[in-house]
C-alpha cells in the first residue's frame, strides 16, 4: 500500500495494475477506484480492512474504464459489499455484455513485450447489469467525492475517465498514460518510475490518446497515480507528464494508426481491417505442424496396435511334469 496524497492510497495488484482507496472527507467513508484483475477481491478486501477497519465497505466503486485489469473483480466486490458500480455511459455497453472492446493491436509500432502478450488476451466484455450505473451525465463531480472532478479521457477506452482533486492537484490518470514503461512487461513488474504512453496495443484511437494526455498535462498535477506504475509526486509529476505531451507521437504503423475504431453509445461502430501479423501466422503454422505431428503419431500407434492384434497368439507350453524319483548321483 502506497500513499498518493492525503486520503488517497494505492494498492498494487500482482505488481501489474493499481486500485485506489479514496476517502470522501467524512470519517470512515471512502470510494474504491478500479478493481484489478479477476480474483483480486480477497486482496482488496483485506487491504481495505487494514486501512480502515474490519468489515468496512466503500460507498461505491468507480471504474475508470472496463478493461479486464480494471473491472475484473467488480462483480465479486459489488456482491460482497452490496454497493453500486459507477462508470462513464460510453463504458456501459462493454460492462453489460452488449459489446466487446476493439481487439488489441499486436502489430502497433513500439508496442514492446506488451504487444506480444496482447495476442493471447481474450475478447473483453463483462456482465455487470445488476450492479453498474452511469456517472451523472451533466455533473463532473463524482458521487461521494465532492472535492474531485472526473474528466473524460478517451483513446484507450471509449468512456475512460480520470479523477482530479484541484486543492492539492492530485491526479488519478487511469490508463490515459502510465507511470512506468508500459511497453516493457519486465520494467512494469519492477515498478520503475517513468511517465509514458499506456497500453499501446489496446489504444484504438491515437489522436484521442494524444488529446487526453495534453488535457491532463494542462492540470499540472503534483501527485499522480495511474492504472499501471508507481506513484510519482513532486515537480517530476507535472514535468514528466508535460514532457510526454510535448513529445507525443502517433506510432508509424498499426491497425488503428490511419483509421481509428469508432465507438458510440451502443459499442463499436467501425473497426479497420486487421493487418497481417507475421508472428501470429508463424504461431498458426507451428500449431498446425504440431497438430499434424501429433495426428501422425496417433495413427502410427493405432496401426502398430492393430498389427499386434493380427499376430498368431503363442500356444501355451505344456506344464512340466513333477519330478517323482530321486536324482541318482
Amino acid at each position: 500500500m502506497e500513499k498518493v496524497a492525503a486520503g488517497v492510497h494505492q494498492l498494487s495488484i500482482q505488481r501489474f495494475v493499481n486500485v485506489y482507496f479514496v476517502e470522501t472527507g467524512t470519517p470512515g467513508e471512502w470510494v474504491l477506484v478500479d478493481t484489478g484483475l479477476p480474483g483480486s477481491e480477497k486482496s482488496i478486501i483485506a487491504a481495505a480492512d487494514k486501512l480502515f477497519y474490519p468489515g468496512t465497505h466503500p460507498e461505491a466503486i468507480i471504474l475508470t474504464h472496463g478493461h479486464m485489469d480494471h473491472s475484473g473483480s467488480a462483480q465479486a466486490l459489488a456482491e460482497h459489499w452490496k454497493v453500486p458500480v459507477l462508470a462513464h455511459p460510453l463504458e456501459l455497453p462493454f460492462l453489460t455484455a452488449k459489446a466487446v472492446y476493439p481487439p488489441a493491436d499486436p502489430t502497433v509500432a513500439g508496442g514492446g513485450s506488451l504487444a506480444f502478450v496482447a495476442r493471447f488476451f481474450p475478447p473483453q466484455s463483462f456482465q455487470l447489469s445488476d450492479y453498474v450505473q452511469h456517472l451523472p451525465a451533466n455533473d463532473t463531480d463524482p458521487p461521494f467525492l465532492p472535492d474531485w472532478q472526473w474528466l473524460h479521457v478517451p483513446g484507450h477506452a471509449p468512456g475512460q475517465v480520470a479523477l482530479f482533486r484541484e486543492k492539492d492537484r492530485t491526479l488519478l490518470g487511469a490508463d490515459a498514460f502510465a507511470t512506468a514503461n508500459h511497453e516493457s512487461v519486465p520494467e512494469l513488474l519492477l515498478q520503475l518510475p517513468k511517465i509514458s504512453v499506456a497500453g499501446a496495443p489496446f489504444n484504438y484511437n491515437w489522436q484521442q490518446v494524444g488529446e487526453s494526455i495534453r488535457t491532463l498535462a494542462a492540470l499540472r498535477p503534483e501527485a499522480i497515480g495511474c492504472g499501471h506504475g508507481p506513484v510519482i509526486s513532486g515537480p517530476q509529476a507535472a514535468e514528466g507528464l508535460q514532457k510526454l505531451a510535448d513529445e507525443f507521437k502517433i506510432p508509424v504503423r498499426g491497425r488503428y494508426v490511419q483509421h481509428p475504431a469508432r465507438t458510440d453509445e451502443n459499442g463499436v461502430a467501425y473497426l479497420p481491417p486487421a493487418p497481417h501479423d507475421p508472428i501470429r501466422a508463424k504461431f498458426a503454422i507451428t500449431a498446425a505442424g504440431l497438430g499434424a505431428l501429433v495426428g501422425a503419431a496417433l495413427l502410427v500407434k493405432r496401426y502398430q496396435k492393430r498389427k499386434q492384434n493380427e499376430y498368431p497368439r503363442p500356444v501355451a507350453a505344456e506344464p512340466k511334469r513333477e519330478r517323482t524319483e530321486e536324482v541318482v548321483r
